[in-house]
């Protein structure tokens, strides 16, 4: 069984989460709350929880200062934020599990699932950790290291070594400048949302492309050049979005 701390500073987001708690995750045994990162270091000093749900944005000290000073907790991190596209974007960034407020039932049961389930990443949490507080510090979200776990351990890259990314079935390959490529274990649909503001573009339904390193599109459009010479196939559907989005770079 789990035991978990709630850090809000809104006492009917503690409310709200811990009820959700009791009625749709049986698989926690103990929930406590406190309003401020203060309380919740207090607290830890003697209670151990498996999980800790922390909000993003909380006066006086963010959710964020409680991992900086925390460099390598002995609890998973679940974030809870209102929309907040940076805080976002560091932690997906960085493999790390959020919840969006307000929060979604069902997607807290996910997330505590997925806590259970990726015991095998353990080894690896300070890394991502460490990561998440990097990609805080700087100033563009275009500067972010990307964190993506493979069963060969975790990689980290930036986005502009990203040449490609391919699907393969529930999988997908990552190919990267200077680098072998390597097959991560999230659908290329999953990077296709994290990447698209980032000027990835979709050339075909297993394939999705960073604009930054098209050289040149094929005199039928049929395939785009890459600046490490490999082709990529333009499907029929695709060509005149790759082709507009090229004239407009």
């Amino acid at each position: 069984m789990i035991k978990v701390l709630i850090v809000d500073d809104e006492p009917k987001a503690r409310t709200v989460l811990a009820h959700f708690i009791r009625d749709y995750v049986p698989e926690i045994s103990q929930v406590r709350h406190v309003s401020s990162v203060m309380e919740a270091e207090s607290l830890l000093r003697y209670y151990r929880p498996g999980i800790v749900f922390l909000d993003v944005e909380m006066p006086h000290q963010s959710g964020f200062e409680l991992l900086i000073k925390n460099g390598n907790p002995p609890y998973d991190i679940i974030f809870t934020t209102a929309y907040n596209q940076y805080a976002i974007q560091a932690i997906r960034f960085s493999a790390l599990d959020y919840l969006l407020k307000p929060v979604d039932p069902e997607e807290l049961r996910a997330a505590v699932l997925r806590h259970m389930e990726r015991q095998e990443f353990a080894r690896h949490k300070k890394q991502l950790y460490h990561n998440l507080v990097s990609n805080i510090e700087k100033k563009d979200i275009k500067d972010f290291r990307l964190a993506v776990p493979s069963s060969e351990g975790i990689y980290f890259f930036t986005i502009y070594e990203i040449l490609r990314l391919e699907a393969d079935r529930n999988y997908t390959v990552i190919h990267l400048e200077g680098k072998r490529p390597f097959v991560a274990s999230k659908t290329l649909k999953h990077f296709e949302e994290m990447l698209e503001p980032f000027k990835f573009i979709r050339t075909h339904k297993s394939h999705l492309v960073n604009a930054d390193h098209i050289v040149r599109i094929s005199n039928n459009n049929e395939f785009i050049v890459l600046s490490d010479g490999s082709k990529v196939e333009v499907s029929r559907r695709k060509k005149d979005e790759v082709q507009q989005h090229l004239n407009i770079r």
